[in-house]
């Protein structure tokens, strides 16, 4: 079957599984309700490694360098930068992002935090005119909008802790497939069309993505010379040739041509962060994701704490009641994001009094469990009283039992939309994702406040949660999703549906998924829940929305026997595979 057509088989099959995985006998031992769903949906099988990204081409560049004997790092930085050639949309070295290492030697994780910064000369203010208001467009699709790029240095670093095979080994994938080109897919062709006008607003953009006045079309040959140059210069010098060298020349000149702020020193500045994880127990299992200035792990981990006591696995995967529990805490947690969370470099974040189960008790208390809470009767609550579009990710685990999860972004679709002139590489437009305004909604309608505000050197918040689970302290789940606002949600749906409900990573990436954001004040659910389902929910009092489909996931999982892996449907060019 074509691959198009065997994601649509899967998605369709995902959304009927909740009722089907209902046969299964109520009193099954985990190993038996494991064993049912891979009777009923398949996901890749590996024994020894896996690599699970949102395309087939980069998914193979990680497989081939680890049957070279490379481990899960090496990996991960070839699928990078092999994804900054055939994702474009959110690939990137223009960009930042996460990567959180699990070392199985030492049975210890990293967090990586390779975000953006603002550059020295931005300005709480930059993006309101004279009367205080937020001009439409400034903060996403002009060079104001560029924040200090900091993925070259983020993969850089990974590979010099922990990589061992040669950096030009690891980019020469990626270079090949920059100069030699590979068939645009429908799904970047409906891309590049969407982003017709932005892109083909400069003209460095159009001479990468445009052929004969148009956006190059599925099936024709997307081939990015200057691009393989930059990788060339990576392979050979390191982050040096991005953040000192001639990329870096051609970044500032890019900058200087069109009003945007950053300069020599600003690239010269860049600097990875190691952090530890945000972590915490859910049924047993230890999960670990990304802490500030990621929202991602820190609200994963007390989602999961206030659903930890509703009986989930009794009330079936997208019931109305289970649907009704996940929404209301929700609301919780993002009321909390838009007032406590930033970079913790710049403010104080309360992580562990949000992530304690004493404040998940106190806010469980809030919710009714037959009605919803209105948005607009929801503040921020006081977690100090209890202290004690685009992006992608990847999952990569290798033969030793090492994983790694990464989530890297330019932001919007292709970022800014603009390409640095002569190096072939699109620059983010993450100053969007600070607070421009206090209380004024970004791109994704995620309110923030002081604790995000613009600042020179700050780090903008993020969603962004590449996530590990964790069992009798081995790796037993590796995730993460894109999707803006969405990511939390997807991937702590992830995480229950793996635990609570039992299902297999392609079991998981079909299953329809809800999300709430506290503001707007609805829940938007995809396609294929039970009409009953829905009824149900608004007789309750929800404001039920069907939207497109949210997030895609890459998820590997430690079976009794190996690997198994799914690239969510939602992406038919992504692809699981291992050896």
């Amino acid at each position: 079957m074509p691959r198009p057509a065997r994601a649509l088989a899967a998605l369709c099959l995902g959304l009927a599984l909740s009722g089907a995985y209902a046969d299964a006998p109520p009193a099954a031992s985990p190993q038996a309700r494991y064993d049912y769903a891979q009777d009923i949906f398949h996901p890749v099988f590996a024994a020894r490694a896996m690599v699970a990204s949102e395309h087939a081409l980069a998914t193979r560049v990680g497989v081939d360098v680890m049957r070279q004997g490379g481990n899960a790092v090496d990996a991960a930085v070839a699928v990078g930068l092999a994804l900054a050639v055939v994702l474009p949309n959110a690939g990137n070295l223009g960009g930042g992002g996460f990567l959180l290492f699990h070392d199985a030697a030492r049975r210890d994780t990293v967090a990586l935090d390779f975000r953006e910064t603002a550059p020295a000369r931005a300005s709480r203010d930059m993006y309101l005119d004279e009367a205080g208001q937020v001009v439409p467009g400034r903060s996403l699709d002009t060079h104001l909008a560029v924040g200090v790029p900091g993925t070259v240095a983020g993969l850089a670093h990974a590979h010099r802790r922990w990589g061992t095979l040669p950096l030009a080994t690891l980019a020469a994938p990626a270079i090949r497939l920059a100069e030699r080109g590979f068939a645009v897919s429908p799904t970047l062709a409906r891309m590049l069309e969407v982003e017709r006008e932005r892109l083909g607003r400069w003209p460095s953009s159009r001479a990468v993505f445009f052929r004969d006045g148009r956006p190059l079309r599925a099936g024709e040959t997307l081939v990015q010379r200057d691009l393989a140059r930059s990788l060339r210069l990576i392979a050979r010098d390191g982050e040096a040739a991005f953040y000192r060298g001639a990329i870096a020349d051609a970044i500032v000149a890019e900058m200087a041509r069109h009003g945007g702020l950053i300069g020599a020193a600003d690239l010269r500045a860049y600097r990875v962060v190691e952090r530890r994880p945000v972590e915490g127990e859910y049924r047993g299992y230890r999960v670990q994701s990304m802490p500030p200035p990621s929202s991602g792990g820190t609200h994963i981990v007390q989602l999961l704490k206030l659903v930890e006591r509703y009986p989930l696995a009794q009330l079936g995967a997208n019931s109305a009641q289970t649907v009704h529990y996940l929404a209301e805490a929700m609301k919780l947690a993002y009321a909390d994001r838009a007032e406590y969370l930033g970079d913790p470099d710049f403010t104080r974040v309360p992580v562990a009094a949000l992530t304690s189960r004493a404040y998940a008790d106190a806010l469980a208390r809030r919710i009714d469990p037959a009605r919803p809470t209105p948005s607009a009767a929801i503040r921020p609550g006081r977690p100090q009283d209890f202290e004690s579009p685009q992006t992608t990710h990847y999952s990569i685990v290798d033969a030793r039992g090492n994983a790694v999860a990464v989530t890297y972004t330019l932001n919007l679709n292709f970022g800014s939309g603009i390409v640095a002139a002569g190096t072939g590489i699109l620059l983010n437009n993450e100053m969007d994702d600070f607070s421009a305004k206090p209380g004024v909604p970004n791109a994704f309608g995620l309110i923030g406040g002081e604790a995000n505000a613009i600042a020179p050197g700050k780090r903008p918040l993020s969603s962004m949660s590449p996530t590990l689970v964790l069992k009798d302290g081995r790796p037993w789940l590796v995730t993460g999703s894109p999707g803006g606002a969405r990511i939390i949600t997807t991937t702590l749906q992830t995480v229950i549906n793996a635990i609570d409900f039992g299902m297999n990573p392609a079991e998981s990436a079909a299953t329809p998924r809800v999300h709430h954001q506290w503001l707007p004040d609805e829940l938007r659910v995809e396609k294929g829940l039970s009409a009953d389902t829905l009824a149900l929910l608004r007789q309750r009092g929800h404001t039920v929305v069907v939207r497109p489909t949210m997030g895609r996931t890459q998820t590997i999982q430690f079976g009794p026997d190996g690997l198994y892996g799914a690239s969510d449907p939602r992406n038919p060019d992504g692809a699981a595979a291992g050896f």
